[in-house]
């Protein structure tokens, strides 16, 4: 059987949540829903629940690594989504692979703090992100602290979010999509979330409404659905476009299934048709 006959396959390589509402789990509800078969490699894994992060177990690199190679072996891969990948060890690995499989498209969500504070990336992890990582990344989406971090300073508003987005591609990703939703209800227009894309070309807005409710899992979601979309054939803005959709209709149809307040996203609800 040859590749164009295989159907499309995405590959997240993440860290595994064992309450099922982010990372790995997450990623292969995201795929599944857009009728992409879903391939994974566990970066790590976690003791987690609605209420938080409880314990973090890195697996060797080594079986990373045989995990990832496997997967390029037998299966014609889309794109690659990156997400929760805990210490320098771990990232160097990754890029290792990636530079020797060079998939068509790689989503890099650039995983550092869960929704419960919980920090998931090693702070000497943060140069290896930067220099290993981003400049071989289709499109990085962080979320404004996780800009933060990267950019080294503070992002308060719209403005400072376009100046951002100057110096996240000047680390060298072929693309960026910098979400809002962190920023306060009274520094955002019309109480609507904007998420700004850029490619270098030109920055488009994609907003949607603010809703008043505490989710978990949106950022893995977010760019596991840009990468389904690259696998079906969509350029990355139009990727994008669909993801944020898919993000929004997931969380209006959240529901919570542990006994904390954190809702997770219902992936099937949220489906594309057609």
């Amino acid at each position: 059987m040859n590749d164009a006959s295989l159907p499309p396959c995405a590959l997240t390589i993440a860290g595994s949540d064992s309450g099922g509402g982010a990372g790995i789990q997450a990623d292969l509800k995201t795929f599944a829903a857009h009728r992409v078969h879903g391939l994974s490699a566990i970066a790590a894994l976690t003791a987690q629940h609605t209420r938080g992060v409880t314990a973090v177990h890195v697996p060797d690199t080594a079986f990373l690594r045989a995990q990832i190679d496997a997967c390029f072996d037998d299966f014609a891969i889309g794109a690659v989504k990156l997400g929760m990948l805990a210490n320098a060890e771990v990232i160097h690995a990754v890029a290792d692979a990636l530079e020797h499989h060079r998939p068509a498209h790689v989503v890099l969500d650039p995983v550092m703090v869960s929704t419960s504070g919980a920090r998931l990336l090693e702070t000497s992890a943060l140069d290896a992100l930067r220099t290993r990582l981003i400049p071989m990344a289709t499109l990085i989406t962080p979320n404004l602290p996780e800009a933060e971090l990267l950019i080294g300073r503070a992002i308060v508003d719209i403005d400072a979010m376009h100046e951002a987005i100057g110096t996240l591609l000047g680390l060298g990703a072929g693309a960026v999509l910098l979400k809002g939703g962190h920023l306060p209800v009274d520094a955002s227009p019309r109480n609507e979330v904007v998420d700004l894309f850029a490619d270098g070309s030109a920055v488009h807005a994609i907003a949607h409404p603010r809703l008043s409710l505490d989710a978990h899992g949106t950022g893995c979601t977010l760019a596991s659905a840009v990468a389904a979309n690259l696998c079906l054939g969509r350029d990355l803005r139009g990727s994008c476009d669909a993801a944020a959709d898919y993000v929004h209709a997931a969380l209006r149809k959240g529901y919570r299934p542990g006994r904390g307040d954190v809702l997770v996203l219902d992936h099937f609800g949220a489906a594309p048709h057609g």
